[in-house]
């Protein structure tokens, strides 16, 4: 090796030197650009459109909204834990069938078992409410007893059926719990239901006597249709109209009373509910709804 050829190898590699450090600079500078260019375009697609990865976890709600949600699905949803004897409620405020209850006022009486004998030849069930005058004596009482056994209700309609007395003097509760004894005396049966004289409104607007009849337990049914069958003594047919008049509900509670006028129609009434496709019922103690004109749930 000579000389020059000596010199010219430290030299080659002082040329080399320099362009590897700008390859270097050239290849870090790409880098530093791709790379830069990926992160804004991965930022810029995350903001706009989630990934399949991502979507799971944003349609995860903050932990303080939870309650929100149950409340409001609870809100949206039916409620299916209701008490039984709401559902007994609900079920008789909406009778998915046409039901009838007739009722006769004031007796017994002298007509008392022909009124029996035209239910029996029916096939017909009603609610009888018996006053405690009456059921004293004592030749009416079989035809009380006789009720029972085919299957009727007797309820209670106070000893006097004097307004004043039961209302302005406040006996209502007094007369009714002896009446009450009285039918129980007679049948063996202890009612719980009874008719206030008059209705319940006015009667028993004040609520301190409502109260006494749910301390007592005793309920109240008023009625639907009034057939004013007390003052048609020489119109029978229009007790007919009057009912027939008033029928539009599936569930229909007829006012009548033990009178002469009203046992001539008696058939012709049943006959009428049958054709319209109307089940007759009795009252039944269990499966009590409320029938008052106070809207007192108590009663």
């Amino acid at each position: 090796m000579n000389v020059s050829q000596q010199n010219d190898t430290p030299k080659k590699k002082r040329l080399k030197r320099p362009y590897f450090i700008l390859l270097l600079l050239l290849l870090f500078s790409i880098g530093f650009f791709v790379g830069k260019t990926y992160s804004a375009e991965g930022l810029s697609s995350s903001s706009s459109e989630p990934s399949p990865m991502q979507k799971p976890v944003e349609n995860i709600k903050k932990s303080s909204d939870i309650p929100k949600i149950v409340e409001k699905r609870k809100e949206s949803t039916p409620s299916v834990d209701v008490q039984p004897e709401k559902k007994e409620l609900i079920a008789e405020e909406q009778p998915l069938k046409k039901v009838v209850y007739l009722t006769f006022d004031d007796g017994p009486s002298k007509w008392t078992e022909q009124f029996l004998e035209v239910l029996q030849e029916h096939g017909v069930k009603a609610t009888f409410f018996m006053q405690g005058s009456n059921l004293k004596k004592e030749h009416l009482q079989e035809g009380v007893n006789r009720a029972i056994q085919e299957g009727h209700y007797i309820g209670g309609h106070s000893m006097t059926h004097d307004f004043k007395k039961l209302y302005t003097e406040r006996k209502f509760v007094p007369e009714m719990i002896e009446t009450l004894d009285l039918i129980h005396e007679i049948t063996g049966q202890s009612a719980r239901l009874v008719r206030p004289p008059y209705g319940s409104a006015p009667g028993l607007k004040d609520e301190q006597m409502r109260a006494q009849l749910a301390n007592a337990n005793i309920k109240v049914w008023d009625w639907t249709i009034d057939s004013k069958d007390w003052e048609l003594a020489g119109n029978p047919s229009q007790i007919v109209r009057n009912i027939q008049e008033g029928t539009t509900s599936n569930r229909e509670i007829i006012l009548m009373h033990e009178k002469k006028q009203t046992l001539e129609v008696l058939p012709e009434i049943i006959q009428f509910f049958k054709a319209q496709g109307y089940e007759f019922m009795v009252y039944e103690e269990p499966n009590h709804f409320m029938l008052n004109f106070q809207n007192d749930a108590r009663l």
